[in-house]
């Protein structure tokens, strides 16, 4: 009888530990607040030219892919790529958060956008964008949201600059060939 007791013990001393456990505090509502508030202040930055604080929300080990063209890695190589596209003659940005979902865990979330943007093109002519954007961001250890992955993409058609070969042989008719009578 006496190991039954002992089982029957440690049995209910378990249930009591899990049940005192206290479910983990949803923080997702605070934490979608503070990603909005980064990505306000980086648009702001952004419209002011200010590429310091348009890439202080990229973690020291981020990755930015910009379209038609190589990862970037690195909040060094980041702040080269977004000075090179801030410093733009005729560059405005703006952009729109249109969803932010934040992990149960509460230390990954995504943010997906849509973008509408202008420079200055090589002939002096404004080129307009439009498109969408895609960020992760981590939760860091000192609680602060960083974007770990950023891309972005047009929505406009790319003009092709191929043009189909041109044919060196000209087009000629064949006549059909005549049939021979077999006897």
């Amino acid at each position: 009888m006496p190991h039954y007791r002992n089982a029957l013990i440690l049995t209910l001393a378990a249930c009591c530990c899990v049940s005192c456990q206290k479910e983990p505090i949803d923080t997702r509502a605070k934490d979608e607040r503070a990603i909005r508030d980064a990505d306000a202040a980086t648009l702001k930055a952004a419209q002011a030219n200010d590429v310091d604080r348009a890439v202080a929300n990229y973690a020291d080990d981020g990755d930015w892919l910009p379209p038609n063209a190589p990862i970037v890695h690195g909040k060094t190589a980041i702040r080269a790529g977004w000075a090179k596209l801030i410093g733009n003659p005729g560059f405005t940005i703006d952009w729109q958060i249109n969803k932010v979902e934040i992990g149960r865990a509460g230390d990954l979330a995504y943010t997906i956008y849509t973008y509408q943007m202008s420079l200055d093109g090589p002939n002096g002519k404004p080129i307009t964008d439009q498109g969408k954007d895609m960020a992760v961001w981590k939760k860091q250890s000192d609680g602060v949201w960083k974007m770990v992955a950023d891309t972005f993409n047009s929505d406009l058609a790319v003009k092709s600059q191929v043009k189909a070969p041109e044919s060196k042989h000209k087009t000629t008719k064949h006549r059909p060939r005549r049939r021979r009578k077999t006897s």
